[in-house]
């Protein structure tokens, strides 16, 4: 007892131990006195617009710092042809367009050729074709998860969907008409939302990108992820300013109370879980964080 109470004791003694607080001007010239390399900054846009498909903005940037790049900017007009058919539902072009880009990118991941033909199922049954989804299973899904029950599992998962009607409008009630209420389940609510698409398409673009010798995701949003999480565990021992906004990319004082914090808890968290959570808007905040942090180096 004497040994768990001063076990309790010192634990309590280094919970209350006042954070170092560290000034705005103290950590700004901490900051300065960081070398980075423009050379380095510059690739790093460089590598986020060329992954993330912005053509245009690749090869005026490129021009423009006299950044070298051994990837044929030209090449990343075909896969966001084909990220942006996957993006609207055209699953049948997107397929047909990487097929003629490089035939062995589908016929040597099962997996995702998959997800391709089970979002193209979604879309049929969006779209009400129940008929022709059935047949679709049977031509061309059935043979994809022969030998893998977790394939099964979730083309049984998305077969589900036909129970319900009126899914074109992606609401909540599901077959109003027959004057019964259904709520759609989550995990099949999901299937229905753009996020999955998406999803998707970022597997697509990551298998394309493989296939031409290229990094598979761009090195800015680890960056970014990166620097919530240095924040966060620093926050445990100090009190410094803040990016609290990867738009604005501008430090913010930390005003939090010492007398009010719990190990772990603190302002950067929820930012965090944001960035995980939805990583549509997160790829969308990017460009204009990029830009911001960027200027100010």
């Amino acid at each position: 007892q004497d040994q768990r109470g001063s076990t309790s004791s010192a634990t309590s003694m280094a919970s209350n131990k006042k954070k170092e607080v560290i000034g705005m001007d103290e950590w700004q010239q901490n900051l300065d006195s960081v070398n980075i390399s423009k050379e380095d900054l510059n690739w790093l846009v460089l590598n986020f617009l060329i992954i993330e498909g912005y053509k245009d903005t690749a090869e005026k940037f490129a021009k423009e710092s006299c950044t070298k790049s051994d990837i044929d900017l030209e090449s990343i007009g075909d896969r966001m042809q084909i990220r942006s058919a996957v993006h609207h539902g055209n699953i049948a072009n997107a397929i047909e367009r990487v097929n003629d880009l490089d035939p062995e990118i589908l016929e040597t991941n099962v997996s995702l050729l998959f997800k391709l033909q089970q979002q193209r199922l979604i879309e049929m049954i969006r779209e009400g074709k129940v008929k022709e989804a059935l047949g679709f299973v049977q031509e061309e899904l059935l043979t994809l998860c022969e030998n893998n029950n977790d394939l099964l599992c979730e083309l049984e998962t998305t077969l589900s969907l036909l129970a319900f009607e009126n899914l074109s409008s992606q609401g909540e009630e599901i077959g109003a008409d027959d004057g019964a209420s259904h709520q759609l389940p989550s995990e099949l609510k999901q299937l229905l939302e753009p996020s999955f698409r998406h999803k998707t398409a970022t597997s697509l673009n990551a298998a394309i990108l493989a296939s031409q010798d290229q990094d598979k995701e761009s090195k800015l949003p680890l960056l970014l992820k990166m620097l919530v999480w240095v924040q966060e565990q620093l926050s445990k021992h100090a009190k410094f300013p803040k990016i609290d906004n990867l738009v604005s990319a501008k430090l913010k004082p930390d005003t939090t109370e010492d007398d009010g914090e719990r190990e772990g808890e603190n302002d950067d968290l929820p930012l965090l879980s944001a960035m995980e959570e939805d990583e549509i808007e997160v790829e969308r905040s990017i460009p204009r964080g990029i830009t911001n942090m960027y200027m100010q180096a």
